[in-house]
């Protein structure tokens, strides 16, 4: 996500930070090569130059030509600028006084609609909602029940409709109904969509939000077709006055030109991002930090909330104080692997690390998510005795632990040495008190980094 303007941006701060002194002159072509990055990234020609008019303004002022540390000044600057064009605070979902409250899920047909609806329910249970999903889309071939798939999957309840519920209008009615009936205070309602914008489409849409009188009209975009998901985005909310946009396939667009834009041109926020394809991959939208994800200072604050969110705080707090005790075992080991893998893809991880220091090589790391299971494999073939004394693992059981695990002696000896530094480490971080223990829980991070 936003590598390519990452790492332009980057280049033009180090050339400011070279220079002795920022003067208009050399201020002046920061700007340019900083417009050529946005602009590469597909970011809106509109959002570019008011972007730039607003940097250059406060960038080229005698307070800071003149401050101590003026690169660093220009940087706070930009970061300021990108924060106010994506929106300051975060943008929450709306609910209605009296439930059910219901959200429409709008926008082109593949655009994701469908699976969206699935992950947004499974996000408002896990944050104490009780939703119903329902598709009216009633011409796209097996459109209803792809969304019941998609419930049984995130195991939440979608309403299939009666036989002579055949129109958008009917569904929807009754659904509403229903969700107040079983006690379900949020009704997601799958839209129709097509492959361009028509009359019909729009009609369509706004009889159903007359008759539903919906708190919430989020456009759902693809992220990877850029201005055209702006477009669209636009003229949506010309027609339905759309309340927000919740942006797919976020973790395969390495330019960003639909979020830098679409606040902009349609002045509605980004309330979700799409990050993968399991139906927990949705995150609300944090401007400040995706902002800080841009320029390179990573993004420590969403770590922590996946941590808390997934990580057994009991467990973490017990594994603390075995460590402590130098009991730390390989099943221990394995323990930690297990629970770094609840918190998504590796790389996506390491892709919320600050790109400074020794963590910048973080970003370049391939990350083979078998070999983590093969790992795994490793210390599950080993006896409960081996597990909790690694000094017994002879040449011959390294042997038969490569069997049962189908690999070969070199990998258990890589995994026995993995666990040895690990122990090493995390008793250096652990010596530094509560903030190492808190460290502890993620290190084992950097020891999977240098395997893979």
């Amino acid at each position: 996500m936003f590598d390519n303007l990452s790492e332009k941006l980057q280049r033009v701060f180090k050339h400011l930070r070279g220079e002795g002194r920022l003067t208009a002159e050399n201020m002046e072509a920061a700007l340019r090569e900083i417009r050529v990055a946005l602009l590469e990234a597909d970011v809106h020609f509109r959002v570019v130059k008011q972007l730039i008019e607003n940097i250059k303004q406060k960038a080229t002022g005698e307070e800071v030509l003149t401050a101590l540390s003026p690169a660093q000044q220009v940087i706070k600057i930009v970061r300021d600028e990108l924060v106010a064009i994506l929106g300051s605070q975060p943008a929450k979902l709306r609910f209605a006084n009296e439930p059910p409250s219901v959200m429409f899920i709008v926008g082109l047909q593949g655009s994701g609609k469908t699976t969206t609806a699935g992950k947004l329910a499974r996000w408002l249970q896990r944050n104490g909602h009780s939703p119903l999903m329902v598709s009216v889309d009633v011409y796209r071939p097996a459109a209803r029940q792809q969304l019941s798939v998609i419930g049984r999957e995130v195991k939440l309840p979608v309403y299939e409709g009666a036989a002579t519920e055949k129109l958008p209008a009917e569904l929807g009615r009754a659904a509403r109904r229903e969700a107040a009936n079983t006690g379900r205070d949020v009704l997601l309602v799958d839209t129709a969509g097509r492959l361009h914008i028509d009359e019909e489409l729009m009609r369509e849409l706004v009889q159903l939000k007359e008759l539903l009188a919906p708190v919430e009209m989020l456009f759902v975009a693809d992220a990877m077709t850029g201005q055209d998901a702006v477009r669209s985005a636009d003229e949506f909310h010309q027609r339905l006055g759309v309340t927000g946009v919740i942006l797919t396939k976020m973790d395969g667009d390495a330019r960003g030109g639909a979020a830098l834009s679409i606040r902009t041109i349609t002045g509605q926020p980004i309330k979700f991002v799409g990050v993968g394809e399991k139906f927990d991959a949705l995150e609300p939208f944090h401007p400040d930090r995706v902002v800080s994800r841009i320029l390179g200072m990573g993004d420590v604050l969403s770590i922590i909330e996946k941590v808390e969110e997934q990580i057994d705080q009991k467990q973490a707090e017990e594994m603390s104080r075995r460590l402590l005790e130098d009991e730390f075992t390989l099943e221990d080991f394995r323990d930690q692997i297990r629970q770094l893998r609840k918190l998504g893809p590796l790389q996506s991880i390491l892709s919320l690390m600050p790109q400074v220091g020794i963590l910048k090589q973080l970003k370049n790391v391939e990350v083979d998510e078998k070999q983590i299971s093969r790992v795994v494999a490793i210390i599950d073939s080993m006896t409960p005795r081996e597990r909790a004394n690694h000094a017994l693992i002879n040449g011959s059981r390294r042997r038969r632990i490569a069997r049962g695990s189908g690999t070969t002696v070199q990998e258990v000896n890589v995994v026995l040495r993995q666990y040895a530094q690990m122990r090493k480490m995390m008793r250096n971080l652990s010596g530094g008190g509560s903030l190492g223990r808190r460290l502890g829980k993620l290190n084992v991070t950097e020891i999977l980094e240098q395997r893979l």
